[in-house]
């Protein structure tokens, strides 16, 4: 049985999850009749943070006579109905306005803030209140179609909110016996019919209860389903047969683990067209289509992820399929969505990345351009987001495989549990991203990026003196040699021989493979970020500053960020602009993860622009995780060209580490 949730509310309850009702002391308010008033309250009632009258305004009115003079009104009728005498919940602050329902039980924001907690942390009990909350629909019959930009909002937050239910649904189902589960899988089947984990679910619950005639008919009745929307309908009817005969079978994983066998596991996305309130944006090749296009392109050449192609993604929006559940159809771990718009010169993208089975949003941004040049538009926020997508995905991934027991990792999690360590950049961590990559690779030896992993850790027992330095060089060329043989696509193989060059000071081999990375991937804020490392040693320091910015640009929050701070500090030094360069370096010993060369990039700079008491502490940090380092072991691993040394040794002697 499902079950019923009992909330205490001290002043006033908001239900918005099924039609709108508000509810004070026991009793059900009368709503206003105006739909308008009740759309604005619904709005303001789940916005973060207040709202600019102009913005209300272009929400609810169509180039209205007096759009502000209407809103003042449905202001008014809100405060009628909100407002208690002692208690303001209307607030306006010069041209902005806000609720405060601090006092009040408000259903989606309860949703919302269990979902931002994360699914996976919440407990059955806790589970089935918020089930519960579900009477329908988010503001069921609010539909208005008076305003493309209201519509656009209404339609994003109850595809948002299904696909909380369905995630709350999938999590109750795993969790609770399947004479209980039965009534919440026929609420999430509901919800979600061409969920291939939802049928997998309740053949499991099937099989367990020894209902065979039950099974068969679902199978029979569900393929024709599929087949009817050109879905594919072997895997449930293969997992129906392991069901019969082991009498469980378990829910299908993702996208990729049923479309190869063999292979290895990656993380699978899928990129829905962006919505765009101009009809002219919107038009298939318009510029909604053409950004959605170019990061499923980009995103398919970073090599590391399983990308539905265009094709599938574009035939499902055109079916007014909505992203959250476009990702259930498809079975993908990440669903991407967002929208475009121009105003005022400008266009402005928001993009989100959504956890498909949590319904968490773990990454949102807006961008923004001028309107006179599309293709830079395209070209340049393109990269950003695709930048960012990676970056947020290799983060959740990490931190996911972090949680498991190590027996229990397949390839992708161990590369990924290789990369948490990687990025920590100590010498103890640095043996165990080895352990993992080589795990990785034993269990796929056809996987390009464990050997890039792999190489890289190589690379660090040289650069940061871990280990015996020509041995580690050579086993650094040879992984990223190995990686390059079995993928010569990938760009981060191409980025760790790029790295293993270097430390054989192979200057123009080693710009090759750095540049061959960004053109297989314009995005790969690594290849941009190694281009500048490798030119403020040895190349030209204004192309290297103008590298180290793209790559920041490209990856703000970058493990890597350090990195290219530091890069950009050296360059400044080269160029003798030695206050400049002390404040980059300065920022980049303020990473969590800078090591002794770092802080030792800083104590020069800091001491070449005259700051003396700064210098010597950035000295001895650099001291006290390596004792005895000085000069000769920072221009081992960065060997620059005459004038650039004669700097450095002058920083260098300027604070004691000669």
């Amino acid at each position: 049985m499902v079950a019923s949730v009992e909330i205490t509310v001290e002043s006033m309850h908001l239900s918005m999850l099924g039609p709108l009702r508000i509810g004070r002391k026991g009793r059900t308010l009368p709503l206003p009749a105006s739909r308008k008033v009740r759309a604005l309250l619904a709005y303001l009632a789940l916005a973060p943070r207040p709202v600019s009258r102009e913005q209300l305004c272009d929400l609810l009115w169509d180039a209205p006579n007096d759009p502000r003079g209407e809103l003042r009104w449905c202001l008014s009728k809100l405060r009628g109905l909100l407002d208690e005498e002692s208690r303001p919940r209307v607030l306006t602050a010069g041209d902005a306005v806000r609720l405060d329902l601090s006092d009040c039980f408000v259903d989606a924001l309860e949703i919302a803030r269990a979902a931002d907690q994360g699914v996976a942390t919440l407990a059955v009990e806790r589970l089935r209140e918020l089930a519960a909350l579900f009477g329908g629909e988010f503001l069921d019959g609010l539909d208005m179609d008076l305003n493309p930009t209201f519509d656009g909002w209404l339609t994003a937050q109850r595809r948002h909110f299904r696909g909380c239910r369905v995630a709350f649904l999938e999590r109750i189902v795993a969790s609770v016996p399947d004479e209980e589960a039965f009534a919440y899988l026929d609420q999430w089947r509901e919800l979600a019919p061409f969920d291939p984990r939802v049928h997998h679910a309740l053949l499991a619950a099937l099989a367990g209860q020894g209902r065979i005639l039950e099974g068969d008919e679902h199978v029979a009745a569900t393929t024709r389903l599929f087949e009817a929307e050109g879905l594919e309908s072997a895997p449930l009817r293969d997992a129906w047969r392991a069901a019969r005969s082991q009498g469980r079978v378990e829910v299908v994983a993702s996208a990729s683990e049923i479309s190869t066998t063999a292979a290895r596991r990656r993380a699978s996305i899928a990129v829905m067209p962006f919505a765009a309130p101009s009809a002219e944006l919107a038009l298939p090749g318009g510029i909604a289509h053409g950004l959605a296009h170019d990061v499923i392109t980009r995103l398919a050449k970073l090599r590391s992820l399983f990308v539905i192609a265009q094709g599938t993604v574009f035939a499902l929006h055109e079916r007014g399929i909505g992203a959250e559940e476009a990702g259930r159809r498809l079975n993908v771990d990440y669903v991407v969505s967002g929208s475009v718009r121009s105003r005022g010169g400008r266009f402005n993208a928001t993009i989100e990345l959504v956890e498909t089975r949590s319904a968490r949003i773990v990454w949102t941004e807006a961008y923004d351009h001028k309107l006179d040049d599309a293709f830079l538009f395209l070209d340049e926020i393109g990269d950003r987001i695709v930048a960012s997508i990676a970056a947020e995905i290799e983060t959740l991934e990490s931190a996911r495989a972090i949680l498991k027991p190590p027996s229990s990792l397949d390839a992708w999690e161990a590369y990924h549990r290789g990369l948490w360590h990687m990025y920590r950049y100590r010498k103890a961590d640095n043996a165990e991203a080895k352990r993992f990559f080589l795990a990785a690779l034993k269990l796929d030896p056809t996987f390009s990026r464990a050997y890039a992993g792999l190489a890289f850790t190589h690379y660090q027992d040289a650069f940061q003196g871990w280990g015996e330095r020509e041995q580690a060089i050579d086993r650094a060329y040879e992984a990223a040699s190995q990686g390059l043989m079995i993928d010569d696509r990938d760009p981060a193989v191409h980025w760790a021989m790029g790295r293993a060059l270097y430390l054989r000071q192979r200057w123009d081999e080693c710009e090759v493979e750095l540049e061959r990375s960004i053109d297989l991937s314009p995005n790969f804020a690594l290849g941009h970020y190694n281009l500048s490392f490798v030119r403020s040693v040895v190349g030209d320091p204004n192309v290297a500053i103008t590298d180290a910015e793209l790559s920041q640009r490209l990856s703000p929050h970058d493990p890597m960020l350090f990195g290219m701070l530091a890069t950009r500090a050296m360059s400044l030094v080269r160029l003798e602009q030695f206050e400049d360069a002390a404040g980059w370096a300065v920022k980049a010993a303020a990473r969590p993860n800078a090591f002794p060369h770092i802080h030792a990039i800083a104590a020069y700079s800091l001491a070449l622009a005259g700051s003396m008491d700064e210098a010597r502490l950035h000295a001895a940090a650099a001291r006290r995780t390596s004792p005895g380092y000085g000069i000769s072991e920072f221009l081992l691993t960065f060997p620059f060209e005459p004038g650039g040394e004669e700097l450095f040794r002058k920083g260098a002697k300027l604070v004691g580490m000669e």
